[in-house]
């Protein structure tokens, strides 16, 4: 996707932007307001029950992963989706290295570094996405699960984008990227595994979180939740 079809999507999903094939200031602008839903709808427990049945999980054990994942939430205060910009995901696509948007090390997970009130990760999507858009939205992990964009295809998406664009919509797609994920990704034996004893959730947090999860005491936390 090259910048002036990345400018006409935003315009087909509510921007307003003279298609030029430069991207700049207005283009930048378009992204936070096509990913901005300050109005999104939180999910009912009926439906997180729904897609606990249709994993064969317990409805317990999927909001355990919620809690310990994002701290219960999946927006940021700005109304945009909760994002983590991963530079070196980044730097892989365009083999360049760029300041503050592209290096082949990870790291620099700051929140707001120009004290500007943008969330950090969200305005270096934006200007990683005026260089290449689709590698950019690959970039970021996603939502209430923080799910990385590089995944969109193999959980039925078209493209990063649109999977990015999904986690606009309300928290209930959220949740179902999720469940694309782990049954993808073959983890629902691990997540029926959850229980209090942390020992019982290490399968998951390694395939979930990787392999520095005991470090972070991800399979703790998730048993913690379970309680």
């Amino acid at each position: 996707m090259n910048i002036s079809e990345f400018q006409s999507w935003l315009n087909r999903h509510g921007a307003n932007i003279k298609v030029d094939g430069q991207a700049g200031p207005a283009t930048r602008a378009a992204i936070m307001q096509v990913f901005t839903n300050k109005d999104a709808k939180a999910i009912t427990p009926a439906a997180i029950e729904d897609i606990a049945i249709r994993l064969g999980v317990t409805g317990r054990q999927v909001r355990a992963v919620a809690k310990v994942e994002s701290a219960g939430g999946g927006w940021n205060d700005q109304g945009q989706p909760k994002i983590l910009w991963e530079r070196h995901y980044f730097w892989k696509r365009i083999k360049i290295a760029i300041p503050w948007i592209s290096n082949p090390k990870g790291g620099d997970y700051t929140l707001d570094a120009n004290r500007n009130g943008i969330n950090d990760s969200w305005e270096k999507l934006c200007l990683a996405a005026c260089r290449n858009p689709i590698a950019a939205f690959e970039s970021a992990s996603w939502g209430k699960f923080q799910i990385m964009g590089a995944h969109a295809k193999s959980l039925g998406y078209a493209n990063a984008l649109e999977f990015a664009y999904s986690m606009v919509s309300d928290e209930q797609a959220h949740y179902q990227a999720l469940a694309s994920f782990v049954r993808v990704n073959g983890l629902i034996p691990a997540m029926k595994a959850l229980s209090t004893n942390p020992e019982t959730c290490r399968l998951f947090a390694s395939r979930y979180n990787g392999s520095g999860y005991a470090k972070n005491a991800y399979h703790v936390k998730l048993a913690k939740a379970m309680q």
